[in-house]
């Protein structure tokens, strides 16, 4: 077990970046209630915690280079525990605010690159596939256990003691720093630089902002949003300016590698084939498990009336299966290859997302349900075991901290998509649904249409069933007619769901697209550091 005693450190820094998250999701009424504020303010915090980390990500990886990546690494750590505390103290929701979103969204960043950069450069080979396997499990397995976790401490103690615990677990993982070491450093220490730290911070700050409040502010038409742009929604214009300034980030990034100085990032990176699929992968895999984590929920909690801790303990079969699949698959993928290895994963999750589809009723079959989901967590768990190390294993020695910017910026990128599109899907097909319903019912008055065509042009939300008929009977309608319409919107619920599920089957298929570059296996020659890759094709970028 010597040998793996860094994976257990790592290992449990990657557990714990992940947990919270989920552990906040299903805090929020419990969160509102004891600060006595709306639920609109607590997915303001929960959206300012996944910005801070999407756009100080890459940041956090040219940082790795320039301090040291274990340094940086238990630094981060301490910054997270710090924030952790705060947050477990916070008296009122902007020192929550402070303490998880800015506070923690700052040592994230610090941690999880520096975190893929010592995985590499702690194992060789075959344990470093082994290694990755094991990161990405546990990732997968800190989003599955956060909703079990955080709805059992929530309804039964407080939502407090899970980020005081995150503080202890930071004190041991502290004890055990001499377990990593960090090999000499073989190069020039590399400067910081400002410009294009600012600029990509600032393009992917505006980009992950619109995308995350696109389900609240619309695409085009407003919704609720802060302001418009000449009748339309901010989202699109607030997402073009990110692109913009991305664009011009890249060109300082060319014109200071033109001059011979050190770059933010080293675009020549993204050239490499393997490196770029891997990213791409990486994007479509959070993608996929987010937008599901978004959905299933909703299912559960909204439509069948579990309470957060019921909730969690029909996903835990997702946590289960995923790690143990990263496990196994990780000596597997040694055999017949990494891009075999993910497009079976793909196939997988397309199966399992059809299983889903079928399991979407009125009354959950549970045993249907767990095989489903422990399905999703087989697809999950063997893209998991692959792709961090295709990744990692595409660049050399001195890129590692780099390509970790990279790697989990395309992962906050993913889970931004995630919950954004499949949710914008949902609410869109929701609305879709319950317009053609109500005007088919020919139980529904003319006065009951009118009454529920005005009430969908103020928004729609996925609320309960009882929510919906509440608001018929407020509005005047006979009981009759309330009930037809809180049947009409059940049915709807059910249709908005099978339609965003759908959507991830789609965004799976489309994820063969960028499989053809990943690495083959035999017929790939075999990277120094004894992970079988492809030769970078983009020469060097020093």
């Amino acid at each position: 077990m010597r040998r793996w005693r860094a994976l257990m450190v790592l290992g449990t820094a990657q557990f714990l970046m992940v947990l919270d998250t989920s552990v906040m999701n299903v805090s929020i009424s419990q969160l509102v209630e004891d600060f006595d504020t709306e639920v609109t303010t607590v997915q303001a915090v929960i959206t300012l915690y996944a910005l801070v980390m999407a756009a100080f990500m890459i940041i956090g990886g040219r940082l790795g280079d320039i301090l040291g990546r274990r340094r940086l690494f238990f630094l981060g750590l301490v910054v997270y525990a710090l924030g952790s505390a705060l947050t477990a103290l916070a008296p009122t929701v902007w020192v929550l605010a402070l303490g998880w979103s800015v506070i923690e969204g700052l040592g994230a960043p610090m941690v999880l690159p520096a975190m893929a950069a010592l995985v590499a450069e702690s194992y060789r080979g075959p344990d470093r596939a082994v290694a990755y396997g094991v990161i990405g499990g546990l990732a997968g397995a800190g989003i599955a256990v956060g909703p079990l976790l955080g709805g059992w401490v929530t309804t039964y103690l407080t939502w407090r003691l899970v980020f005081a615990g995150e503080v202890v677990v930071v004190l041991a993982v502290l004890c055990c720093r001499r377990m990593i070491a960090e090999p000499a450093r073989t190069r020039t220490r590399p400067r910081l630089d400002g410009i294009g730290a600012v600029l990509s911070a600032a393009g992917l700050g505006l980009g992950v902002l619109g995308v995350l409040q696109s389900s609240t502010w619309g695409w085009v038409s407003p919704r609720n949003p802060p302001f418009t742009v000449l009748g339309f929604s901010p989202t699109l214009f607030v997402v073009g300016a990110g692109v913009g300034v991305l664009a011009v980030f890249v060109r300082w990034e060319r014109r200071r590698a033109e001059r011979g100085t050190d770059p933010l990032v080293h675009l020549p990176l993204l050239g490499r084939p393997a490196l770029r699929s891997g990213l791409l992968a990486l994007l479509s895999q959070n993608l996929i498990l987010l937008g599901l984590f978004f959905v299933i929920p909703l299912y559960l909690q909204v439509v069948q009336d579990f309470d957060a801790f019921q909730t969690g303990l029909r996903l835990l079969p997702v946590s289960i299966t995923m790690l143990a699949a990263s496990l196994l698959a990780s000596s597997l993928g040694r055999t017949v290859g990494p891009r075999r290895m993910v497009q079976l994963a793909l196939a997988t999750l397309a199966v399992a997302v059809v299983w889903l589809l079928a399991t979407i009723d009125p009354v959950i079959d549970d045993a249907q349900f767990a095989g489903a989901m422990a399905l999703v967590g087989v697809g999950t768990g063997l893209l998991a075991s692959q792709l961090g190390n295709v990744v990692q294993s595409s660049a050399g020695e001195e890129e590692r901290s780099e390509v970790g910017g990279l790697q989990f910026t395309a992962q906050n990128l993913g889970s931004a998509l995630g919950t954004a599109l499949i949710g914008s899907i949902l609410l869109g097909a929701l609305a879709h649904a319950f317009t053609t319903q109500v005007a088919d019912d020919p139980r529904l008055s003319e006065e009951a249409r009118a009454e529920t065509g005005v009430a969908l042009e103020a928004g729609i939300s996925f609320v309960t069933t009882d929510q919906v008929r509440s608001a018929a009977a407020n509005a005047g309608l006979p009981p009759s007619e309330v009930e037809a319409v809180a049947h009409s919107y059940a049915a709807a619920q059910l249709d908005g769901l099978k339609a965003a599920i759908l959507a991830t089957g789609g965004v799976t298929l489309a994820g063969f697209l960028v499989t053809p570059n990943l690495p083959a296996g035999r017929k790939s020659r075999t990277g120094a550091a004894g992970t079988t890759v492809p030769s970078p094709s983009a020469g060097p970028t020093r």
